[in-house]
C-alpha cells in the first residue's frame, strides 16, 4: 500500500497536452524534463537537491529522470534521489536497469522489491534499461536468473504489477546501439541512410555506423518493447537534428511505432566532457559542431556555456519545427549533467521559461557521477590524496582497481596501482 500521493504517469500528461490541444489540431507543442545523476559525495546530493527546487521552480519540467549507475552501481542511492525528487514535486521517472541490484539475491525479486518501493513512496514511472556493464568490465553479461534485455524487464513490470500502474519508458538509438556500430574500412562502401548516421573520431579520423542490416535489427526490437507494454521513447543523445528526425520518421512509416518519442538533448559545459562522451558513444558530431567547438576557447567555461546555449538553441529549434507536426505529444528532454545554466539559456533563448532565478554553479566541481559509464580505459584521473596526481588509466580490473600513467612533462610518467576509490575521474 502506498504511503505517498502518487505521481501521474508520464504518458498521461503526455496525452494530456495533446488532447488540450486538440481545437487547434496540434499535438500540445513543447515541454521540458530533464535528468540527473547520482553524484559521488553527501555534499554533492545535498547541492543536487537545492538544484531540483531551483530548477523545479524555473523550468516547471513535465518529468524528471534519475539514473541508474553502471552495473546497478547506484540502486539504492537512485531511488534515495528519485523519491527525494517526488517528495518535491517532480514528476519523477526512475531508471532501473537488469544488473547487479542486490549481490547474491535472486535478481527477479531485487528488481521486484526495488519497484515495489518506488511505488510505495509514490513514483509511478520507469525507464526500463539493459543498463552499462559494472567498472572494469567491458561487455555486458546477463546475471544468473535474471534479465538479459530491456524487453524482459518491461514484461515482468508488466506482469507482476497489475492495472499498468507504472508508466515505462524505453531507451531509443537514432544512430544505433553503440554494441550495433562498426568501423568502416572504406566510407565509400556506405549506403546514404549509413553514411547520414555514422561517425568520425575526432583524434583519428575512423569512420564508424550502424549498418543498415544492425539499424533494422535495433528498430524492429524497439518495436518489440513498445508492443510488450512500454509507453514511451526517450532516445540517446545525439548532435544531428536530421538523425533524429529521420529515426523518427522509420518509427512512424517503416515500424508502425506511433508512441510519444522524446529526444535526448546533451547539454555542452565543457569541451573534454563533450569529447570524451561522443568518442565513447561513436556519437556523429556534425561539421559545424565540430568546427564551431573548436573555435572556442577551452579553457573559458563561460565562453563554451555560452557556444553550449545557442547550439542547444539551434538544434531544440530544428527539433521543434518537426515535432510540432509529428502525430504524438513530445518534450524536450535535456541531460543536465546535474547543472543548471546551460539548461536555463536553452529555455529562456526558446521563451519557454520566465522569473528565472540566477543559476547557482560553484558546487560543479561536485557534480561526479558514481559508478559513471565514462569511467573507461583513457580517462584522466586523479589521486585522492593531498598530492592530487594527474594520469591516464591504462588499464581497469574488474574490482575497480585501475593501473594510472602519471602525467609528466616528457611523457615519461611511472605507472601506479589505486584500488577503487583512491582515485576520481577528472571532467
Amino acid at each position: 500500500m502506498s504511503s505517498s500521493i502518487a505521481d501521474p504517469k508520464i504518458i498521461d500528461l503526455l496525452n494530456d497536452r495533446k488532447k488540450a490541444a486538440n481545437g487547434s489540431g496540434g499535438n500540445g507543442g513543447a515541454v521540458a524534463s530533464l535528468e540527473y545523476f547520482p553524484p559521488r559525495t553527501d555534499e554533492g546530493v545535498k547541492n543536487l537537491y537545492a538544484r531540483m527546487t531551483r530548477m523545479k521552480n524555473n523550468v516547471s519540467p513535465l518529468f524528471t529522470d534519475v539514473t541508474w549507475g553502471a552495473g546497478g552501481s547506484t540502486a539504492d542511492l537512485s531511488m534515495q534521489i528519485a523519491l527525494e525528487a517526488h517528495k518535491r514535486g517532480h514528476v519523477a521517472n526512475l531508471h532501473m536497469t537488469c544488473t547487479n541490484l542486490a549481490g547474491d539475491t535472486d535478481p527477479k525479486v531485487a528488481v521486484k522489491d526495488a519497484l515495489q518501493q518506488a511505488l510505495d513512496g509514490g513514483i509511478r514511472n520507469i525507464v526500463a534499461l539493459r543498463g552499462d556493464p559494472p567498472a572494469g568490465e567491458e561487455e555486458w553479461k546477463v546475471a544468473e536468473g535474471g534479465f538479459s534485455c530491456a524487453l524482459d524487464l518491461v514484461k515482468f513490470i508488466r506482469a507482476e504489477f497489475s492495472d499498468n500502474v507504472f508508466g515505462i519508458s524505453v531507451a531509443g538509438y537514432p544512430e544505433g546501439h553503440p554494441n550495433a556500430i562498426t568501423e568502416i574500412t572504406d566510407p565509400s562502401t556506405m549506403t546514404p541512410s549509413e553514411a547520414a548516421r555514422s561517425s568520425k573520431s575526432h583524434e583519428t579520423g575512423q569512420v564508424y555506423t550502424c549498418k543498415d542490416e544492425d539499424y533494422e535489427k535495433e528498430m524492429i526490437y524497439l518495436k518489440e518493447k513498445i508492443d510488450a507494454g512500454a509507453d514511451f521513447i526517450i532516445t540517446q543523445m545525439f548532435f544531428d537534428a536530421q538523425v533524429f528526425i529521420q529515426f523518427v520518421k522509420d518509427c512512424r512509416e517503416k515500424y508502425d511505432i506511433q508512441c510519444p518519442v522524446i529526444p535526448g538533448l546533451m547539454c555542452l559545459n565543457n569541451y573534454g566532457g563533450f569529447r570524451k562522451m561522443t568518442k565513447f558513444c561513436k556519437t556523429r558530431v556534425p561539421a559545424d559542431l565540430d568546427e564551431g567547438i573548436e573555435a572556442v576557447d577551452k579553457d573559458d567555461k563561460d565562453a563554451m556555456k555560452v557556444y553550449g546555449t545557442e547550439f542547444g538553441r539551434k538544434m531544440c529549434n530544428d527539433l521543434m519545427e518537426f515535432l510540432n507536426e509529428d502525430v504524438a505529444p513530445y518534450a524536450l528532454h535535456f541531460y543536465t549533467l546535474n547543472l543548471e545554466k546551460v539548461v536555463y539559456g536553452i529555455l529562456t533563448e526558446l521563451k519557454m521559461m520566465t522569473n528565472v532565478e540566477d543559476a547557482n554553479e560553484a558546487d560543479a566541481s561536485l557534480m561526479t557521477a558514481v559508478g559513471s559509464a565514462w569511467a573507461r580505459v583513457g580517462d584522466t584521473v586523479q589521486t585522492k590524496d593531498d598530492k592530487k596526481q594527474k594520469g591516464v588509466v591504462t588499464d581497469l580490473h574488474k574490482d575497480g582497481t585501475a593501473v594510472i600513467k602519471l602525467s609528466s612533462e616528457d611523457g615519461s610518467g611511472e605507472e601506479i596501482t589505486l584500488k577503487k576509490g583512491e582515485y576520481e575521474k577528472v571532467f
